[in-house]
């Protein structure tokens, strides 16, 4: 028997062990690449395709991480049309009031209900297209709708118990030379007034109007059977689309028919008619005494119109600003001073801005002034609808309340509440106004100096 008197052990390595032929660093190279090298042209060929194949998995681990960071995000819901209902031409437009809904055609209007989206009521006595419908509720089965069609009109319409009753048309005038275009409108909360900005040849101007709702709705409660006669008028002038005697004539006594009907409505009342604030001259008062003569109950301080500045001072400023910045003036043109056309007003609830005397009825929910400033103006003037009834309606009123701003106003907007007020300048400086307090909350300047072009309330 043969025993071993001491355990087998792993022998140490030693230096005659080592491999002569290789380097000193072996032991960092690749044990993978341990074959022999290749020969010029299969080398090259192999870098190229390592390359190629390391640059393909950068992309890869690069989409992933993206696709990774996706998944992180909250995905937006996609929602699938539940109902749809054909309508007859094309739909340029749609607004919704109450339970139904109101599209604006190609030719005339229609209504459909929101439960079934059945066709309710259409109108084409006028065959026009309409491109814009505003519309508001006004209680007991009614509705205020004001549409404005490819000419520029502006067609009011009562909707009640789904028939479409025409009112006026607030910009038709007899002359076409003389006729104005819309450039807004703007309907009040509750139906109570609407405004609208018309554009002429050479000039602009707003209107604002008080709409008879209550006189309205007591006038078609009491004489429901003109309503239904001018419904069933209007279903059947809405299918005289051929051009037959018959037709021609079921369209002719629906339109005398309708304008029976319609005579029994109260015409809208003109309140307001604003006009751009035009260029600041130089004055010709000879002393303050007679510039403060000037500034009576009905003229507000704040434009700069009732000043001291003579035509003199006003051509000197202008001699100095040109012969200070005349090489700037040369490269980019002298832009003269232009009167605007587009403004841009909101409706305000009552607050504490607006100055309202003791003999004004006033309400929480109906609308006391409305805001209006004009493109390129520092001032945004406030007007009160609610006047007393001694004064008459002036063709150019003076604003009740001007809040000057350093820079011209791009843009303005009114919270839901109608107490916040936000005024964008040309600066790109977005001002916060408590209307009820009468003073600004914020003042927040962008960084990257952008113009403004719209800002809302969320």
């Amino acid at each position: 028997v043969n025993t071993q008197k001491h355990p087998l052990e792993i022998p140490r390595p030693s230096k005659k062990d080592w491999p002569k032929d290789d380097e000193e660093d072996f032991f960092l190279q690749d044990p993978d690449r341990k074959r022999d090298v290749l020969p010029q042209p299969l080398r090259m060929i192999n870098k190229l395709v390592m390359q190629v194949f390391e640059g393909a998995m950068e992309i890869i681990e690069r989409r992933e991480m993206l696709r990774e960071a996706q998944k992180l995000k909250v995905q937006p819901r996609k929602c699938f049309p539940t109902a749809e209902f054909q309508v007859t031409g094309r739909a340029n437009c749609l607004a919704v009031s109450g339970k139904y809904i109101f599209v604006g055609r190609s030719v005339g209007l229609a209504a459909f209900k929101t439960c079934d989206y059945k066709d309710v009521c259409a109108w084409d006595a006028a065959e026009t297209e309409i491109c814009a419908i505003y519309a508001s509720e006004l209680g007991k089965e009614c509705h205020i709708l004001l549409a404005v069609d490819e000419m520029g009109l502006v067609w009011l319409f009562c909707f009640h118990k789904e028939s479409f009753l025409l009112v006026k048309v607030l910009n038709e005038v007899e002359d076409i030379s003389k006729r104005s275009t819309c450039g807004e409108v703007v309907l009040s909360q509750g139906g109570g007034y609407a405004g609208i900005l018309l554009q002429g040849n050479t000039k602009a101007w707003l209107e604002i109007y008080q709409l008879p709702k209550d006189s309205w709705l007591m006038e078609l409660e009491k004489n429901p059977g003109a309503a239904a006669e001018l419904a069933c008028n209007g279903r059947r002038s809405s299918c005289t689309s051929c051009s037959s005697q018959i037709d021609t004539f079921l369209l002719q006594k629906s339109s005398v028919s309708a304008n029976q009907a319609e005579a029994k409505l109260d015409l809208p009342v003109l309140l307001l008619t604003v006009k751009p604030p035009e260029p600041i001259t130089g004055s010709s008062f000879k002393s303050p005494l007679d510039a403060l003569k000037e500034v009576d109950d009905d003229n507000m301080i704040g434009l700069g119109y009732n000043h001291l500045i003579k035509d003199f001072q006003w051509e000197l400023q202008e001699a100095i600003f040109r012969s200070t910045y005349r090489e700037y003036l040369e490269a980019e043109g002298v832009i003269k001073e232009e009167i605007p056309r587009h403004a841009t007003f909101h409706f305000l609830l009552p607050s504490q801005i607006l100055p309202m005397g003791p003999e004004m009825e006033v309400q929480p929910d109906v609308p006391a002034g409305i805001g209006v400033h004009w493109d390129g103006n520092h001032n945004f003037c406030l007007y009160l609808l609610n006047h007393p009834l001694k004064k008459q309606v002036d063709s150019d009123p003076k604003p009740n309340v001007v809040w000057p701003c350093a820079t011209p106003i791009a843009c303005s907007a009114v919270s839901s509440c109608s107490r916040y007020l936000a005024l964008a300048g040309e600066d790109a400086t977005v001002t916060i106004w408590d209307k009820h307090l009468g003073c600004p909350l914020s003042v927040t300047a962008i960084l990257e100096k952008r113009f403004i072009r719209s800002i809302h309330f969320l």
